[in-house]
C-alpha cells in the first residue's frame, strides 16, 4: 500500500492529501507564485481548493505571516481564478 502524502492548510488547519491542496511559493527572489505541479523552488504552504479559504488567508493574512512577504489583492483575485477553473 502507498502512502499519500498530506499537508496542513493554513486557512482550515485541516490535514488533507496533497492532491487537494493548492501550493503557494515565495521563491528565491521573494516573488509569489502559484505551483500547480508542486515541484517549483522556494518556501511553500498548502491552502484548500476552496473559495472560502482564500477570503480566510486573505482577511487573516495568513501568506504574509507564513511566507514573510507582502501580497497584494491581485495575487487573491489570481488564487480564486486557478481554484474556480479546477
Amino acid at each position: 500500500m502507498k502512502k499519500i502524502p498530506l499537508r496542513k492548510c493554513i486557512a482550515t488547519n485541516e490535514v488533507l492529501p496533497k492532491k487537494e491542496l493548492l501550493r503557494i511559493v515565495r521563491t528565491p527572489e521573494h516573488e509569489l507564485k502559484i505551483d500547480l505541479q508542486g515541484k517549483m523552488n522556494g518556501r511553500g504552504c498548502y491552502i484548500k481548493k476552496d473559495p472560502e479559504a482564500v477570503e480566510i488567508i486573505k482577511k487573516r493574512k495568513t501568506i504574509e505571516k507564513n511566507l514573510e512577504v507582502k501580497v497584494d489583492d491581485s495575487f487573491y483575485d489570481e488564487l480564486l481564478r486557478v481554484i474556480n477553473n479546477e
